[in-house]
């Protein structure tokens, strides 16, 4: 005797729950660059000039474009470029310098802002800013003041992520003039703890599938230096390693959360999927 369609509370609730993780999901997904490069500093002075500013313009595009960033997209055109105003010790330039070489005007396309008023400007994610770049600690000169307040603001800037904000960082190591003595590198993205330092000149680096997706060659990414590598990648696609197979660079569009990437739509679409399917085929076996 066949049993009616709906006996089976447990079979409505998995066709429900599968119905739901198989639908698509709304919320936007922000845009990741995080590099172990420096071309803020070089950009403006170094062996490659032209590289160091292909890197800017991949990285700012990739976070600001309007197809996946709904700010920019809904008018909102700046970027907040991080950095402090101190005198350049030896060794470091003022990376704002590079970003300018690369292309983007002061006051039209970003605001340089420091620890004096970066929590202020931190509160504008979403209505005057559309994303955040970081300036490196060596050659350029981010410092632990500007640090601590982005790692301080990590909750907000993952929430700004998730609701399609961008970010690019780039290298974060205490080396050269030790402006970041305090540690915490890339805190403000926890998963990314896993990172070491190391000066290297940049020699047989390779850029990746994905890298070579975004528009980077292996010529841009050789002739400087680098300033640390990752050690995890949080679930992130690799954009380039180092001579050694290390990993330079690490790009992603999706949700994150303190541990990393979380899975995408159409991954949650598929346990969904996989799930009426299941349902379905304990129902007809019992029926």
């Amino acid at each position: 005797m066949t049993r009616p369609l709906f006996r089976s509370g447990k079979l409505v609730a998995a066709l429900l729950l599968g119905a739901a993780l198989a639908a698509p999901l709304a919320a936007h997904a922000g845009s990741i660059f995080i590099t172990a490069h420096d071309p803020d500093f070089h950009a403006s002075m170094g062996g490659n000039l032209v590289g160091s500013r292909k890197i800017n313009t991949t990285a700012i595009g990739y976070i600001m474009d309007a197809g996946f960033n709904p700010f920019v997209a809904g008018g909102v055109n700046k970027f907040l470029f991080v950095e402090s105003t101190i005198a350049p010790p030896g060794g470091h330039v003022v990376g704002m310098n590079g970003i300018v070489a690369s292309g983007y005007t002061s006051g039209v396309d970003f605001e340089r802002h420091t620890a004096s008023d970066l929590n202020a400007e931190l509160n504008l994610l979403g209505s005057k800013y559309s994303g955040i770049v970081v300036a490196s600690d060596f050659g350029g000169i981010l410092t632990q003041a500007e640090l601590n307040i982005l790692n301080g603001r990590s909750a907000d800037i993952i929430n700004f992520l998730n609701d399609g904000g961008g970010l690019y960082a780039m290298a974060e190591s205490n080396n050269g003039a030790h402006l970041t003595p305090g540690g915490g590198h890339y805190g403000y993205l926890p998963f990314l703890v896993s990172t070491s330092a190391l000066d290297q000149p940049e020699v047989g680096n390779t850029i990746t599938a994905f890298g070579a997706s975004l528009g980077l060659t292996n010529a841009d990414i050789n002739g400087n230096a680098s300033h640390n590598f990752f050690t995890g990648t949080g679930g992130m696609g690799v954009v380039d390693n180092d001579a050694a197979g290390r990993i330079l660079t690490l790009a992603t569009r999706s949700k994150i959360d303190t541990g990393g990437v979380v899975p995408e739509p159409k991954t949650l679409g598929l346990l969904g999927a996989g799930l009426i399917g299941l349902a379905l085929f304990r129902f007809r076996k019992s029926a």
